[in-house]
C-alpha cells in the first residue's frame, strides 16, 4: 500500500462530478489497491472519511473510519466503511450544525449544518450492496464525503462564513465558546 497525493481546495478535481463504477469492476485490482491506499491515506492524515476525487481520482468511492477519528469520540462510533456509488434519502428535515475540517482544505475547520438522519445505499469493497440508517456524527462523515463525489467542499454548506477559521484560533478561541 502506499500513500497518495491529497488535492487541495483550488485544484479542478474537487469541483468534478465523480463517475460510478460498474459493479463488475469492484473486485479488479486497480480498485481494490485504491481503496487500500485511500485507507492508509485517510489514517496517515488522521481523517475521519477520505473521498477518491481527494486523492485525484474522479470515482464514487468514499472510506469512513470514524472508529480511527483523531478526537476518539464515543458518538457513534463507525467501523471503516466503503461506500462506493453511494445515494442518499434525507430521513429527518432536522439539521444539526457542527465544526468541520477537510483534508482538502488543511489547517481550517466551520460549522456546517447536515441532516441528522439519513438512509445510505452503495456497494461495498467486495460489491455487496450496503442499505442502512446512520444518524449522528456518522451522517455528518457520510454527507460530508458525498459531497466530494458531487464537487462540493464544506464551506459551500456553511450558513455564514464567519465561523470559518484556522485549527490554531478554533481551538484557541471557537472550542473554549462551544465548552460553555
Amino acid at each position: 500500500m502506499s500513500l497518495l497525493k491529497v488535492a487541495r481546495l483550488g485544484h479542478p478535481v474537487l469541483r468534478d462530478i465523480a463517475k460510478p463504477i460498474p459493479v463488475r469492476e469492484i473486485p479488479g485490482s486497480q480498485i481494490q489497491r485504491l481503496i487500500d491506499n485511500m485507507i492508509e491515506t485517510m489514517r496517515e492524515y488522521e481523517g475521519a472519511g477520505l473521498a477518491a476525487p481527494q486523492v485525484h481520482e474522479s470515482l464514487q468511492i468514499a472510506v469512513i473510519d470514524v472508529l480511527e477519528y483523531p478526537l476518539k469520540t464515543k458518538l457513534n462510533p463507525t467501523p471503516l466503511t466503503v461506500l462506493i456509488n453511494p445515494s442518499l434519502t434525507v430521513l429527518s428535515e432536522r439539521l444539526d450544525e457542527d465544526w468541520e475540517g477537510c483534508l482538502s482544505i488543511p489547517d481550517m475547520r466551520g460549522l456546517v449544518p447536515r441532516y441528522q438522519k439519513i438512509k445510505v445505499q452503495a456497494y461495498d469493497q467486495s460489491g455487496n450492496l450496503l442499505d442502512f440508517k446512520a444518524q449522528g456524527l456518522q451522517a455528518r462523515v457520510i454527507q460530508h464525503e458525498y459531497d466530494h463525489l458531487i464537487g462540493k467542499v464544506f464551506p459551500e454548506r456553511m450558513r455564514s462564513l464567519e465561523s470559518l477559521c484556522y485549527l490554531k484560533e478554533f481551538s484557541k478561541y471557537w472550542k473554549k465558546q462551544n465548552k460553555d
